[in-house]
């Protein structure tokens, strides 16, 4: 009896390692790695992929937004002065939104460079630094305000004691939605109605369901794991970053890491003409990474 359960426990193993093989395959060419196109820059952050595919990212230190330029696969320079922008992502409007942290800032700007300041502060408090933000289909966005002090901060004062997951609504009203340890990277879905937000210094991601404009379910645990910026595809795999890139199944299972030689790889998304290229910021550089699969928009 023993023999005949080992067998079929190994059996069931291999299946189940055969099925998980074939779902990677059929999300990733195997003859295919991630393409640098660019090293220069100080440090890369806050991919965000426009409505025609072309991927808008951060340069932090350097206090730079670029853009890369799917037709061409070339990079350029969108805008300098940016308020020291980290994460972003464009609104249903076109609006790109960043996390401008120079001073504790969201900003909203504009495809011909026009900014406005959306948040600076939290009942009359300076944000401590915004550092990755998703917007939802109602005009609000969810964002993270960790605490990460830059040395371009002058005479910096923390204000806001706790470091938290927020909500912003259209009309401008905020609500604290959570206290973290140090809340990071963060994505949502219309789709499949999930907001995921990492708590990187814990090493852990949270799920959570949106429930309706603004209000979330109960958080629970999907993953072992932060991360500094997270991206999904349309089958509900969640993106995960730091030591490459790390894909987890819809159940929080991990099922496939993309390798990058660099010290650190900060974030994720989807860009190209048919939303199927991986554009990654690592450190310095970034990459993009043909795939089977498209991003969930």
């Amino acid at each position: 009896m023993k023999n005949i359960l080992r067998t079929g426990y190994i059996g069931l193993v291999f299946v189940l390692v055969n099925c998980q093989s074939l779902n990677t395959r059929n999300m990733f060419y195997e003859d295919r790695k991630p393409e640098r196109v660019s090293d220069k820059f100080s440090f890369v952050e806050g991919p965000s992929s426009d409505k025609e595919g072309n991927v808008y990212f951060t340069d932090q230190p350097n206090d730079k937004i670029y853009y890369w330029d799917w037709k061409t696969n070339t990079v350029n320079e969108f805008m300098s002065q940016t308020g020291r922008a980290n994460g972003m992502h464009f609104d249903k409007d076109g609006y790109l939104i960043t996390c401008s942290d120079h001073k504790g800032e969201i900003w909203k700007i504009s495809k011909d460079k026009k900014t406005e300041v959306l948040l600076n502060h939290f009942e009359g408090k300076r944000l401590n630094g915004p550092n990755d933000i998703w917007n939802d289909a109602h005009g609000g966005m969810y964002f993270t305000d960790p605490l990460y002090e830059r040395d371009y901060w002058v005479d910096f004062k923390q204000e806001t004691p706790h470091k938290s997951l927020y909500y912003r609504s259209k009309e401008g009203e905020v609500k604290k939605i959570e206290t973290f340890t140090q809340p990071n990277g963060i994505i949502g879905s219309e789709k499949f109605k999930k907001l995921y937000v990492s708590d990187i210094d814990a090493g852990k991601t949270y799920e959570y369901d949106i429930l309706e404009e603004g209000k979330l379910s109960e958080k629970k645990l999907f993953c072992e794991m932060g991360s500094d910026g997270m991206t999904l595809d349309k089958h509900g795999n969640l993106y995960l970053t730091g030591d490459g890139v790390h894909v987890f199944n819809r159940e929080g299972q991990k099922i496939h890491h993309i390798p990058i030689n660099e010290d650190w790889t900060s974030n994720v998304t989807f860009g190209g003409e048919n939303h199927d290229i991986l554009f990654i910021t690592a450190s310095k550089s970034v990459y993009t990474l043909p795939t089977k699969v498209k991003g969930v928009k």
